[in-house]
């Protein structure tokens, strides 16, 4: 008789909290039934001199590591976070080595206060392929939520190396959208789109105290607000809308200047994960305006199925992991479009429909196609 062990983990990832990740999602689920030791972010580029960067260093030197509140049957060693302090991206031989040496001497301190024996190896980051065969790991697991080539704030030349060394190691490869699983060996790798918390964006809540009252029509985005917003597209149509309402959360990262001066538009910054349905289930439309480039080619935003829980009309520019969804997005590709799909939206009555598309897709679903997976390994 054959039997199965589920192995423990140690995650590299990006830094715990704030807005969940797709890592992350999947880990709350993952860790249920294993123990897990994550690991902060240990970058994707060196630090350059600015107060962004200074400021982020700091903390991360006098971060502290740190059990995470357990469920009730679980113990308080379940589950860990590390804050480690590295050199981040580093590109040479010797620099590697010393921040392998830095992280070694972090880890097995709290690998072995935990218990983890033989654990199974994750990380989200290409530059953690440096600890692969250190840790007494069973295997390898690289999830690929990105194009690295194209992301922005990123050393491109010393990731793509790294990923490369990372992919040919890997013992089993998830990622997030079709482009990005084309680039993997069909031996090692699995589609893994992105899940929803159903129950937190489609159950009834409350509208949020800040959301625009003025009984005006209101389309919606939240998200990081970044160079992959179609900003002149969204300044045309909001311009031909005065009697709608423009709502955007999130952290802006290029000049919104043009936008931010329209009578109509409403920045309400950073949202809690928990708090977003609270302004999504009371808007009329939720906007996915973005460009068309590599970076959007390859992406499978979480945002995309979370409006769709919440079951308001989509509007949409094309890229490719919205074709899955076709029949529930309207796909605009310019601004009159953009109008007139945020008019029709006034009365849109397929909520249901759209709900339904995704009530099958939760977190808690993909991450039991990734446990078994695990347990195969």
């Amino acid at each position: 008789m054959s039997t199965t062990t589920t192995r423990d983990l140690i995650v590299f990832g990006e830094d715990w909290g704030a807005l969940p990740s797709s890592t992350q999602h999947l880990i709350q689920h993952l860790r249920k039934d294993r123990k897990v030791l994550w690991v902060n972010s240990i970058g994707l580029r060196q630090p350059s001199l600015n107060i962004k960067d200074i400021r982020r260093v700091v903390s991360k030197l006098f971060a502290k590591s740190q059990p995470v509140p357990p469920a009730p049957q679980l113990g308080s060693n379940h589950f860990q976070i590390l804050h480690p302090k590295t050199l981040p991206a580093p590109r040479s031989i010797f620099a590697r080595w010393i921040s392998r040496l830095l992280l070694l001497a972090q880890l097995k301190p709290v690998i072995s206060n935990m218990g983890l024996k033989s654990p199974v190896l994750w990380t989200s980051l290409p530059t953690a392929v440096d600890l692969s065969g250190y840790l007494d790991e069973h295997a390898l697991v690289y999830y690929c939520g990105d194009d690295f080539g194209s992301l922005a704030g990123v050393d491109h030349e010393t990731v793509s190396s790294r990923e490369e060394e990372l992919i040919s190691k890997a013992d089993l490869i998830f990622s997030v959208s079709q482009k990005l699983n084309a680039r993997f060996p069909k031996t090692t790798s699995h589609l893994l789109p992105h899940g929803v918390d159903y129950p937190l964006f489609s159950t009834p809540t409350s509208r949020a105290p800040d959301f625009p009252d003025n009984g005006k029509p209101t389309a919606g985005f939240y998200g990081s607000i970044s160079d992959w917003m179609d900003i002149p597209l969204l300044e045309k149509t909001i311009k031909q809308l005065p009697d709608w309402n423009f709502v955007f959360i999130g952290k802006s990262n290029i000049d919104v200047g043009c936008l931010e001066e329209l009578d109509n538009t409403f920045f309400l910054g950073e949202k809690k994960h928990a708090d977003l349905p609270s302004y999504s289930q009371h808007w009329t439309a939720s906007l996915l305006p973005f460009k068309r480039n590599q970076q959007i080619d390859s992406c499978n935003p979480l945002k995309l199925r979370e409006y769709l829980a919440v079951g308001k009309p989509i509007i949409s520019t094309a890229f490719p992991s919205a074709s899955e969804y076709q029949a529930y997005i309207h796909i605009i590709d310019n601004a009159s479009s953009m109008v007139e799909a945020l008019k029709d939206s006034v009365t849109d009555r397929d909520c249901y429909f759209r709900k339904q598309s995704v009530s099958n897709q939760t977190w808690e679903m993909r991450a039991s196609s990734v446990s078994r997976w695990l347990n195969a390994l």
